[in-house]
């Protein structure tokens, strides 16, 4: 159990939702118990709320080390249980500490962008994400949210800033060769595309062909579409 989490996100709540009004769908899709991997992308500084924020369970999600240090989102991330991890390097230790969380049962959340878009257009996965979970053979949830790329332009005009949430069916990663490194790509590629197939068009940024990905290296996760359709 994340205490400090829930206290953050019970003190946050009346803040959120005065600058924050949302909308959520989707959340019957992510599954009650076990570990599950939640992609998310990534827009700005408000998606360290959004997944520990809007997700029915304790969410453990990765954060680089640089917003360790921030004098306030530091103390978010830190708060929050983030796990850091080093950008733009083979960060093992992090790849450890993110397996044994989905070990423990639990809830982790990745943003195989990377990093923060700005402007809410999709970009180009890693393959980080892939490579996890299929080392911990675990159900994968795509998680999308946006609106919130406009924040900084309404809170000086003391605007509220509509904030959309839509979280998708779970799957899981097939691989299709003989090396699982040759796979990560396509698999990456096809993650991202079902991510961006729960955001409107103008969103999906580097993936606005959904038909870009080769088909066949993911498949919905067993019971998923049957829950989907109660």
């Amino acid at each position: 159990m994340l205490v400090g989490q829930r206290i953050i996100n019970a003190i946050l709540w009346p803040l959120v939702a005065w600058l924050l009004p949302w909308d959520v769908q989707g959340l019957e899709n992510l599954p009650a118990h076990g570990p599950v991997l939640v992609l998310m992308n990534h827009i700005n500084f408000l998606d360290v709320i959004v997944p520990a924020f809007f997700l029915p369970r304790d969410v453990v999600m990765l954060s680089k080390i640089e917003n360790f240090r921030a004098p306030i989102l530091g103390f978010f991330v830190w708060a929050y249980g983030a796990l850091s991890v080093r950008r733009g390097e083979a960060d093992l230790q992090a790849m450890r500490r993110s397996l044994g969380v989905l070990k423990k049962g639990q809830v982790l959340c990745i943003a195989p962008e990377g990093t923060r878009s700005g402007n809410g257009q999709l970009q180009q996965g890693h393959d980080g994400a892939a490579f996890v979970a299929m080392q911990a053979d675990v159900p994968v949830v795509p998680l999308v949210s946006y609106g919130h790329e406009q924040f900084g332009r309404n809170i000086r005009r003391l605007r509220p800033t509509r904030l959309h949430v839509r979280v998708g069916p779970a799957f899981r990663f097939v691989q299709r060769g003989s090396r699982l490194r040759d796979d990560l790509r396509p698999m990456t590629d096809e993650a991202m595309c079902r991510m961006a197939a729960l955001l409107p068009p103008e969103y999906r940024g580097a993936y606005a062909d959904a038909g870009q990905a080769t088909p066949g290296y993911t498949e919905p996760w067993p019971g998923a579409a049957s829950k989907g359709a109660e």
